[in-house]
Order: C-alpha cells, then sequence, then structure tokens
C-alpha cells in the first residue's frame, strides 16, 4: 500500500471572487488538491486566485494543453505559478488530439509521444537555466531553445520547478510519463485491472529507461464513484455513472480497457449505438453497463463506506484521487470519505 491517499476536486467556480471562495471552502472541508481543466477557460488564470487565498492545497492543471503552447511559454507561466503559490503548483499537461490541436488552435502536429518527452524535456532546460545558470542550449527535432539572455530570465526559483503531471492513455505516452515526469494522470475510463496489469509496468519501464524505479513517482486518478445519501440518490448516481461509461467506452480509442476485462464486443455495441440519430440513445447505451462493468469502472458504496472501499482498490496504487461524480450531489456527500482518507496512515 502506498500510504497517504490525497484527496483533490476539480474546481467549478469561473469568476474570480467565486474562485477563491471555492478555494478557502474546499481547503476547509480537508482536500489536498485543487485542479482546473482547458475547456471553455484558460487552465493557468484560475489558480491564481486560489494561491493568493490558500496556504495547504496544492493546485494544477489537470490538464493544460501542451501542444497549444512552446516549451518556454508554459515555461514562464509556470515558473510564476510556483513561485506565487509558494511551491504547490503541479503542472498537468496533455497532448489534446490533432482535430483540435490543428484546427482549433493552429499548431502542428505529429508524433505525439516524442514530442511531448521533447516538449518536458525542453521545460526542464529552461528551468535549468534559471534556476542554476546552465546556458541554455535545447535543440530537438519539435523544439529548439537556444536563446537566454539576463533581462528575460526570471529570478531562480525559492521552490525548485513545479512537478509535472502528464495524461497518458495509449502506451508509448505512458512510458513517456514515466520516463521524463513526475506523475500520471490517467484517464478516468479506467479500472484496478487495468491499472495494475498494463499503466503501472508501462511506467516502470519509462522510469527504467531514465535509471528510475517508481518509488517517489505519483498516481493521480479522477475515478468514477456512485454514491448517496438516500436509495433514491443512488439509484440516480447509478445511472447517471452508466452511461458516463458507456459514453467513454464507445470510443475505439479506449476499446483496449474493455478488452482486457473480455468485454471488446460490448465497445462494439457501444461505438455502434454512439453514432445513430436516436435521441434516446445514450441512455440506451446505459442499459448496456452491467454490474460488472459498473463495478470494474466505479467505486460502488454509500457515504459512510467510500473511503474503505477507495483504498482497498487504490491504496496500493494511488497516491492522489478526485471524486468523478457526474450527477447532482452536495459537497457534505464525500465529506466522510474524506475523513477516513486522511486519517489513513
Amino acid at each position: 500500500m502506498i500510504g497517504y491517499m490525497r484527496v483533490d476536486a476539480m474546481l467549478q467556480s469561473t469568476g474570480l471572487a467565486d474562485l477563491a471562495a471555492e478555494a478557502r471552502s474546499r481547503e476547509a472541508q480537508g482536500y489536498d488538491g485543487l485542479w482546473t481543466a482547458e475547456a471553455a477557460h484558460d487552465p493557468f488564470l484560475p489558480l491564481m486566485p486560489v494561491a493568493e487565498h490558500t496556504e495547504r492545497v496544492s493546485m494544477g492543471t489537470g490538464i493544460a494543453v501542451a501542444f497549444a503552447r512552446n516549451p518556454m511559454s508554459t515555461a514562464y507561466t509556470a515558473h510564476d505559478l510556483q513561485t506565487y503559490a509558494r511551491g504547490r503548483f503541479l503542472l498537468g499537461l496533455g497532448s489534446q488530439i490533432k482535430p483540435h490541436i490543428e484546427r482549433r488552435f493552429a499548431m502542428p502536429w505529429g508524433n505525439p509521444a516524442r514530442r511531448m518527452r521533447e516538449y518536458i524535456s525542453a521545460l526542464r532546460a529552461i528551468w535549468r537555466a534559471w534556476d542554476e545558470g546552465e546556458r541554455l542550449s535545447f535543440r530537438g527535432d519539435f523544439y529548439s531553445h537556444t536563446l537566454m539572455t539576463p533581462f528575460f530570465s526570471p529570478p531562480p526559483g525559492e521552490f525548485g520547478p513545479p512537478k509535472i503531471y502528464l495524461a497518458a492513455v495509449g502506451e508509448h505516452m505512458t512510458r513517456v510519463a514515466g520516463e521524463v515526469c513526475d506523475g500520471l494522470q490517467p484517464h478516468p475510463f479506467t479500472t484496478q485491472r487495468y491499472l495494475t496489469e498494463v499503466t503501472v509496468p508501462l511506467l516502470e519501464e519509462g522510469r527504467a529507461r531514465a535509471g528510475h524505479s517508481l518509488d517517489g513517482f505519483s498516481i493521480a486518478l479522477s475515478g468514477l464513484v456512485v454514491t448517496g445519501a438516500t436509495e433514491e440518490d443512488m439509484a440516480t448516481a447509478d445511472r447517471a455513472v452508466r452511461q458516463q461509461i458507456a459514453f467513454y467506452g464507445s470510443t475505439p480509442a479506449y476499446r483496449t480497457v474493455l478488452e482486457l476485462h473480455g468485454w471488446g464486443e460490448l465497445g462494439d455495441e457501444l461505438n455502434k449505438l454512439s453514432r445513430g440519430s436516436d435521441e434516446g440513445r445514450w441512455e440506451a447505451m446505459g442499459k448496456l453497463v452491467d454490474d460488472d462493468v459498473l463495478n470494474a469502472f466505479a467505486v460502488v458504496a454509500e457515504p459512510d463506506r467510500l473511503g474503505a472501499a477507495l483504498l482497498d482498490r487504490f491504496g496500493a496504487i494511488v497516491d492522489r484521487y478526485t471524486f468523478y461524480a457526474p450527477y447532482p450531489h452536495t459537497d457534505e456527500l464525500f465529506a466522510p470519505a474524506i475523513a477516513e482518507l486522511r486519517a489513513a496512515p
């Protein structure tokens, strides 16, 4: 067992005042980390009020799209946030997919795993130039950074560079995470078995390439949970999570997770239904997710049993956990689980 499992949350607010209030509230509730996503908003800017209005929690991007930016721009932003947050910033990166990179961000795409390895290596070279005075001379196949004068070099970071997490699904990107990163953010569409039999061995391969073990390497999972204060609430959560599993399961890129469990045909059926025009197809797809599939992809437990169930399933693998609950719920719902996880040795 890894030991202490930190409990994180995704920030929900968008206004600056609301973000400050939410951050203070989450810290008081016992959360250990707060994450932002890059969807309809910038992932970095919301972390400024979090840094200002909290004292203990970590804060990070979960994720920022790496290929929408060059390494130098990301290095400046991450360096500043690490300074403002007094060492509490976590840089979570992801590749996104080709249509978004080329058509939304108008940036180049190709060889995403190799490009990501080089991107992160460039970040570390830039930070060494600032923090250690090393001459900046990074030359790669995708990025080259060879100019850094004192006027453009920020003061050395008092707290060192931020830890880098990488979102990974495929085997190549997972190896990259192990090789050049400090942590992994697995996709929520995963299972304990997949993490143990596929993800962790790939991370070990990547770590071995860099001459390291998995000691100190972090796995931050946003995991599906089914819980509720009443039987009606549990039923609502159950339906919502089955539909979420069906949505992910319909994506061919995630079929390998289903195949490991012998559920490849379910993925084919879900994909076929997802391409239809029936407005009720998502509900119908959710009904194809039986109890075995549900319990493999989600932790199902009443609020007072949720913490123990999470530790039992992921305590030997995951050191940061975010409750993924795609249904209406209050903050109080997870209070017993947070208390139990924080009390665990």
